[in-house]
């Protein structure tokens, strides 16, 4: 399945990126790679990868214009980025660049691994980009766009996440430490007040009642569920 996927690695670590580069190789995975910002921006709109990791600091150009500039080129394939510090997630605006994910450095190769493998299983193999559409609205959850009638809904990348999370087990109730495991990661401190914040935050955007929730409900004791119907 895996060797028709092509990943571009953006990473000015020569070691990190021999690593990623080499693992994902070994994993089946076609590997592009780019040391730079203006490097990268080429490769992309070259090659059109299925996937980008995409550091955020980079030489020349940041992560985020190369991530900018080729949204604005045309190119909607996933781009996750690389950060060092997961207290910056919230501060990547990733709406507005077109960050599709994140993943913290340092990060196990075995979760990278997996992130690739969960995004390879729901979003390439399906023939167009992923596209959940509920009620009166579409979610793009590889560009971050969520229309609600006609109208864009900015998010952020942990909301994206959760989202589309919910959108792929819909009906099933979640508990929470489930949703913080996928939505934080393996080694994540975040308590389930903060999670919950978010749910508001979510039920905002996409309920005409956050107050009486009609698709994503509590479970009282338990968690979430997400009800399309």
């Amino acid at each position: 399945m895996q060797k028709d996927i092509k990943v571009a690695v953006v990473e000015d670590d020569e070691n990190l990126r021999f690593l990623v580069v080499h693992r994902l190789e070994t994993e089946g995975y076609k590997v592009v790679e780019a040391a730079d910002g203006r490097a990268a921006e080429e490769l992309i709109l070259s090659e059109k990868p299925d996937i980008v990791l995409l550091d955020w600091m980079l030489p020349h150009k940041q992560g985020s214009e190369v991530c900018k500039n080729v949204r604005e080129k045309g190119f909607n394939n996933l781009i996750i980025m690389m950060t060092a510090k997961a207290q910056d997630v919230d501060k990547i605006d990733a709406y507005s660049f077109g960050v599709s994910d994140y993943v913290v450095k340092p990060f196990n190769m075995d979760v990278l691994v997996a992130l690739i493998g969960n995004k390879v299983k729901f979003a390439i193999n399906n023939e167009k980009s992923e596209v959940h559409v509920f009620g009166d609205m579409e979610h793009h959850p590889n560009t971050h766009s969520l229309l609600k009638k006609g109208r864009k809904i900015e998010l952020t990348i942990l909301e994206n996440r959760i989202l589309l999370y919910f959108l792929q087990n819909n009906q099933k109730v979640i508990n929470r430490e489930e949703l913080m495991m996928v939505v934080w990661g393996y080694n994540s401190d975040v308590n389930t007040r903060t999670l919950d914040m978010h749910i508001v935050r979510l039920r905002k955007k996409i309920e005409d009642n956050p107050d009486r929730p009609h698709y994503l409900q509590t479970v009282r004791g338990i968690g979430y569920k997400f009800v399309t119907e």
